[in-house]
């Protein structure tokens, strides 16, 4: 027996996020401010901050944050990985990074973003399409849709806050957008 790097797209995410709350909480202190976190407020004329519109992603502010988040990554990850392969994955999270970033920026100029909160949202929104047949609605998809954007946009109003659940109902819209619109599927591959 051997162990497998089995899902290439959610393992290096996960490692890199690790990374970067591991240096920026010892070597580097600031490192997430600095380069894994929206600016606010965005600055046309800097480079750094198109990179953060993106990068954000892998900036965590604390072990719990990382761990709420990768604990659902990791276990759908490699799912939607094996239904649609990781170079579509790597792209359907990077779309899903830059667009909540780029959200983020206009409606919330002066507040930071940072996690992989829409990647999550995105993922379990997506997972409920892996047996999507074309004219179909999935019942299940209904369910997520309710529970998890319900719950999220059901706190937003309740705490008037929606900054919080911003990412998380971006990135499910994201998910059920790449879900309904459906990219290739990969052919499954024979151990």
């Amino acid at each position: 027996m051997r162990v497998r790097y089995n899902a290439p797209t959610t393992l290096t995410f996960a490692i890199l996020a690790a990374l970067v709350l591991l240096l920026s909480g010892t070597i580097m202190p600031g490192l997430t401010e600095s380069w894994f976190s929206t600016p606010a407020p965005f600055h046309a004329g800097e480079v750094k901050d198109y990179i953060k519109l993106f990068s954000h992603a892998l900036g965590h502010a604390s072990v719990d944050h990382y761990i709420s988040n990768f604990s659902f990554i990791l276990l759908l990850g490699p799912i939607l990985e094996a239904t649609y392969g990781s170079l579509t994955v790597l792209v359907m999270m990077f779309v899903t990074a830059l667009v909540t970033g780029v959200l983020n920026v206009l409606l919330f100029p002066n507040t930071i973003l940072l996690g992989a909160s829409g990647v999550v949202f995105m993922m379990i929104l997506l997972a409920s399409f892996t047996n999507f047949q074309k004219g179909d609605i999935p019942l299940t998809f209904i369910l997520i849709m309710v529970i998890y954007l319900g719950r999220e946009v059901w706190d937003a109003v309740a705490q008037h806050s929606n900054i919080s659940h911003f990412a998380h109902i971006i990135g499910g819209l994201t998910g059920s957008f790449f879900g309904f619109f459906k990219p290739t599927r990969q052919p499954a591959k024979r151990a």
